[in-house]
């Protein structure tokens, strides 16, 4: 099989780089974190300006046409450059709500702004009591005639704080963990008994609490009582997504330790000369490459239509990915002694991005039992 880029994916990456790069380095992005906003409208505006918010939508919506190898390519080079920037919560999860689970009509009516990056938006479905099962919702949805009013909170809603609009999972009937009974539905940020608590997570990233009292929906995606089958896809579509963040966040914290051991001197000669370092650094690199192949494979089935075999993708690839991260991280601290450890120093900040890729939508602890239980990767 052909791995190899197209010519328009590598001008994507190439120029994705050269920005990142040039206007969003570690110093950068640490006077980003530090502002009000806790990201740069000026580097959206530049994403947005390079189609990238647009790459995802059919051309038909008004988007690009592009793919999962496409969004490969952004999320890797977003995860070198630590982006703050809300695109996971705007396109990858919102996005994907948007495709998966609206309406031509309602597609129409939400690309072209998501596309020039005047809308952002947010999905809200973990719950205090949730962890990490999607079937679990407490919010209610009561249906009217012309809508629902929902009711209830939602937490650690990615990018939540600053969504003009945002997609929210809530209980039409059934119990709190029942498949059934669970719809998809849209808000207005600034509706009516709507209130949110921004904060920054571990990682700098934002998220959100939103507590809901009596909010009038916008509209309802897909079906109001099966919508688990198109939540647990959202997912795995940002499993896919986040898995090849990863690797980005893995590469640079292979290429700052390798080059680390070739500078840092010890008893008159660089550490990278004694060779327990340098096995250190190969235990980084074979983590890195399997990582690396285990995300090709989930972006491959991130849109495959047999849900069973893309649900096993997603969860070996979660496991890959969670357990490759600390190998890279754990070296990439150790190999730097306490300079590692500083917030000054950036190893120790793409060490904390990992962590948090490896905790969202499960760890890897939770998708090697949900793999096991399915009987392995290809089944029994």
């Amino acid at each position: 099989m052909d791995f190899d880029l197209s010519e328009e994916q590598s001008m994507l990456k190439d120029a994705l780089s050269r920005l990142l790069s040039d206007k969003y380095d570690f110093d950068s992005r640490n006077q980003v974190l530090a502002g009000q906003e806790g990201w740069s409208l000026d580097m959206w505006t530049r994403l947005a300006e390079m189609g990238l918010m647009a790459l995802p939508f059919a051309e038909a919506d008004g988007g690009l046409d592009g793919g999962p190898v496409d969004q490969m390519i952004v999320m890797e080079e977003l995860g070198r450059a630590l982006s703050l920037e809300p695109f996971f919560g705007t396109i990858v999860l919102g996005g994907a709500a948007l495709r998966l689970a609206g309406s031509g009509q309602q597609r129409a009516a939400l690309v072209p702004q998501l596309a020039d990056g005047s809308l952002k938006m947010a999905v809200a479905h973990t719950e205090r009591h949730s962890r990490y099962d999607l079937n679990h919702v407490e919010t209610t949805a009561h249906k009217t005639g012309d809508g629902a009013i929902l009711n209830g909170g939602k937490s650690v809603v990615l990018d939540g704080d600053c969504a003009d609009k945002i997609f929210v999972t809530a209980r039409t009937g059934g119990d709190v963990r029942d498949r059934q009974g669970i719809g998809l539905f849209l808000i207005d940020a600034g509706a009516k008994g709507v209130t949110r608590r921004g904060y920054a997570n571990q990682d700098g990233r934002r998220a959100a609490e939103l507590t809901l009292e009596n909010v009038v929906a916008e509209d309802v995606y897909g079906d109001p009582d099966d919508a688990l089958p198109v939540i647990e896809w959202i997912a795995e579509q940002a499993i896919a997504a986040l898995a090849a963040e990863a690797i980005g966040v893995m590469s640079v914290m292979h290429e700052i330790t390798t080059e680390y051991l070739k500078e840092r001197k010890q008893f008159g000669v660089p550490i990278g000369a004694f060779q327990v370092l340098q096995h250190k650094a190969v235990d980084m690199f074979i983590a890195l490459e399997q990582a690396r192949s285990i995300t090709m494979y989930a972006t491959m089935m991130a849109d495959n239509d047999d849900a069973d075999e893309r649900s096993r993708a997603m969860a070996a690839a979660k496991v890959e990915i969670g357990r490759a991260g600390r190998v890279c991280g754990e070296n990439a601290i150790q190999l730097h002694g306490g300079v590692g450890m500083t917030m000054e120093y950036s190893v120790g900040h793409y060490f904390k991005r990992m962590t948090m890729i490896d905790k969202t939508f499960g760890d890897a602890d939770c998708h090697i039992e949900r793999l096991a239980a399915m009987g392995g990767l290809f089944g029994q």
